[in-house]
């Protein structure tokens, strides 16, 4: 299907899983993971308050600049990397397709 991309998720035990997401449907690389029943806290529901849903990137083209919000929660967070994003600030767009994430551990 032309209007899906793959999302490949490493779990917190090293495997890795590939989720196709639609692009047509405004979702969140957090949703995705979460229709996919994967344990992504994310309890603010997508608000970029609570950092549940942080990911580091692994592999991936070119990503959106963090917004504020998103770049000062990363900032509280003891596991970021230089590659952490909040997945519920990471649209699912076809540029993403092949996106690589791990799913970090909550603080």
């Amino acid at each position: 299907m032309e209007d899906t991309i793959n999302i490949n998720v490493e779990l917190q035990d090293g495997s890795r899983v590939t989720l196709e997401a639609p692009t047509d449907m405004g979702l969140s690389v957090m949703e995705v993971m979460k229709a996919n029943e994967l344990n992504v806290p994310a309890i603010c529901g997508g608000m970029a308050i609570c950092a549940t849903c942080h990911v580091e990137v692994l592999q991936s083209g070119e990503l959106p600049e963090p917004s504020d919000d998103e770049a000062y929660m990363l900032e509280t967070l003891p596991h970021a990397t230089a590659t952490s994003r909040l997945s519920c600030q990471l649209k699912v767009k076809p540029e993403l397709d092949g996106l690589v994430v791990r799913l970090m551990p909550e603080a």
